[in-house]
């Protein structure tokens, strides 16, 4: 853990004395100590385009601007609006790059290339919450605001609506699989402080929501074990029941069921009787066992090399309130 901490202090110290040696020398870009006050349209674009190239995108978005400015009919501003958009994607300024892409949809909604607008706007969204911190430490994303995830998987989907024949169509089609199995296990985990806090009917209706609007998600699984330990919680035997039968005959491997296939049923949860150490410390310390569901070793994928492994929790866990893993 110390050996992230320096390597997170070194990456800092690298970026910033980067930015301060180039602001020095005045040096940002290729093309940042070019005169382009007698430019056409075509040479303005071509250092542009020197700029994109070389990776210096805060140059390339000043540049674009004042394309766009001087030119706003010229034959490349159209082309300019969609070098913009990937601009803000590449320097991290994500909101700005949706913001751009949604004006040129508006302003050019035949252009033959406004599927890239679309495209682009979803994946804007799939990153904006990364940051550096995302890109290096292992964030569990099921457990963040899904705000960004939704706005991505609407992107993606009125693309492939529109545009089904558009080359970005098989690249956002992987995305919105990726997406939708983090929405899932979001309501599961919803689903999850719902039982710690003794609401089962909330408990219940985020698992009926994931098995009834998120099929063949690796979180289906967890859904019907929620809804058959939430309704036998609230003595609504019949729908409990159901719920744990249809558990058995398509996952019979679940950790919540018996080697004869009858469901685990589990008390009322016991973390509703929090002790002093637990109240003080804000729920932080002395957790008391509580009732939940995450199979995702057993059923994702992405989690498989985790099978047989207990996903305990650390300190890390704790500080950060369970978001890195």
């Amino acid at each position: 853990m110390r050996f992230l901490f320096l390597v997170l202090i070194s990456i800092c110290f690298l970026a910033t004395g980067c930015t301060y040696f180039n602001s020095i020398n005045g040096i940002s870009s290729a093309s940042d100590q070019l005169d382009t006050s007698g430019y056409t349209e075509k040479d303005f674009f071509s250092a542009i385009q020197d700029d994109l190239k070389g990776g210096f995108w805060q140059t390339a978005i000043e540049k674009l601007r004042s394309l766009e400015a001087q030119y706003p009919f010229g034959d490349y501003a159209e082309q300019a609006q969609l070098e913009l958009i990937y601009a803000h994607l590449k320097a991290g300024e994500y909101d700005s790059a949706i913001s751009v892409a949604e004006r040129f949809m508006r302003l050019h909604p035949q252009h033959e290339n406004v599927d890239y607008a679309y495209y682009i706007k979803g994946v804007s969204s799939f990153v904006k919450n990364d940051g550096m911190f995302g890109k290096l430490l292992p964030i569990d994303e099921t457990k963040r605001d899904p705000g960004s995830a939704r706005n991505s998987f609407s992107a993606f989907s009125e693309l492939l609506n529109r545009f089904p024949e558009s080359p970005y169509a098989p690249d956002a089609q992987k995305r919105m699989i990726y997406l939708r199995n983090i929405l899932a296990r979001h309501e599961i985990h919803a689903a999850n402080y719902f039982f710690t806090r003794g609401a089962y009917l909330a408990a219940a209706n985020r698992g009926r929501y994931v098995v009834e609007n998120f099929q063949r998600t690796p979180a289906v699984p967890d859904g019907l074990a929620v809804m058959a330990q939430a309704y036998y919680l609230m003595d609504m035997h019949d729908l409990s029941g159901e719920a744990a039968k249809l558990l058995a005959q398509n996952y019979s491997n679940h950790t919540s069921l018996n080697s004869d296939g009858s469901f685990k049923y589990q008390e009322q949860s016991a973390s509703i009787e929090r002790s002093w150490t637990n109240s003080l410390s804000a729920g932080l310390f002395d957790k008391p066992e509580s009732i939940g569901f995450d199979t995702r070793y057993i059923f994702n994928d992405r989690y498989k090399e985790l099978e047989g492994e207990e996903l305990e929790e650390t300190w890390m866990d704790i500080a950060t309130f369970g978001i890195f893993r």
